[in-house]
């Protein structure tokens, strides 16, 4: 490890009980414009976990301490009760299609991020998944705290166990495999994240709105790996918030998301272009093996400063 990430490590980690509420509120309070905090939940189809997250960040951070300004759940199509169950919660919910419709929506996670600089108005941006279980407020009130506390800090990761089932320290599959081999060997400056792919983050709007969003999978490391380069390291600090349990993916969704965001990185070393952007996996059928070809994300949306109407919306 490079003697300038050993360094960050000891400056720019911290726990989430480092920086404990009232020292949040106190500073908060001191210039709540410049401290205003957006919650940020992008769903699909997570009926079962995502009332539990938003009643948890209503209870805890916006009615027992006034840490959050607004919580958003942004919709990218479900078709159970997401939306429902999300709005009696208590959070405001936006469909992805309803934000900024002169641009047809693409699937894909990064264009929900995007698209939810248009409908928030924090200037802190706190991301969190929505497949969460036993979810503490922690995980937003660990990752704001530097933000609120250091105005040097621009962007703050999630750091956490990821247990796989029974087994302790087993999640993060394509962290492990793809993501944190790719940092290593390419941006060793950023070898330091504990969880460089996680969902859970807190990021001042001043820097998202300069930064491309990969459209789909690769969002995380597109984002982090741009921030680098904006910002430096040192605006970059993480947060250790436990525990991180959530519904895991099958090996075939793990080698799409894989696929991506190797895609993700290849794009920032050489801003070139995949010769064929396009996954080919298998799967057993009656008669044998069968192929199956998946598209690999390869869009991305600008920086949302150059859209018109993000940018009108700011002017008013």
């Amino acid at each position: 490890m490079l003697e300038e990430v050993e360094r960050w490590l000891t400056r720019r980690s911290w726990s989430s009980a480092d920086r404990p509420l009232d020292r949040l509120t106190e500073a908060r309070n001191a210039d709540p414009h410049r401290t205003s905090v957006s919650v940020v939940l992008p769903a699909l189809n997570e009926q079962a976990t995502v009332g539990a997250i938003v009643a948890t960040i209503r209870r805890e951070l916006m009615e027992k301490v006034p840490l959050v300004d607004e919580l958003v759940v942004i919709d990218s199509g479900s078709t159970d009760a997401t939306a429902a169950v999300a709005r009696a919660a208590g959070a405001r919910v936006v469909h992805r299609d309803a934000i900024l419709p002169r641009i047809p929506a693409l699937p894909g996670k990064g264009e929900v991020l995007w698209r939810s600089l248009l409908v928030t108005s924090g200037e802190i941006v706190c991301f969190v998944d929505a497949d969460l279980r036993d979810f503490s407020a922690d995980f937003v009130s660990g990752t704001v705290g530097p933000l609120l506390t250091d105005p040097t800090v621009q962007f703050v990761k999630a750091m956490y166990d990821r247990p796989l089932g029974d087994s302790a320290g087993q999640g993060g599959r394509v962290t492990e495999l793809v993501a944190r081999p790719l940092l290593n060997l390419h941006w060793p400056q950023l070898a330091g994240f504990v969880q460089p792919l996680g969902g859970e983050y807190a990021v001042r709007r001043s820097l998202l709105e300069r930064l491309p969003f990969p459209v789909g999978y690769g969002v995380e490391l597109g984002l982090l790996v741009d921030a680098l380069h904006t910002v430096g390291l040192d605006a970059l600090g993480q947060v250790d918030v436990g525990v991180r349990r959530h519904r895991h993916q099958d090996g075939q969704a793990l080698g799409r998301m894989a696929a991506a965001i190797y895609r993700t990185a290849q794009l920032r070393l050489s801003r070139g272009h995949l010769v064929r952007p396009a996954l080919t996996q298998f799967e057993r059928g009656e008669e044998g093996f069968v192929p199956r070809t998946h598209a690999v994300d390869t869009e991305e949306r600008p920086p949302v400063r150059e859209i018109e109407e993000y940018a009108q919306r700011w002017a008013a």
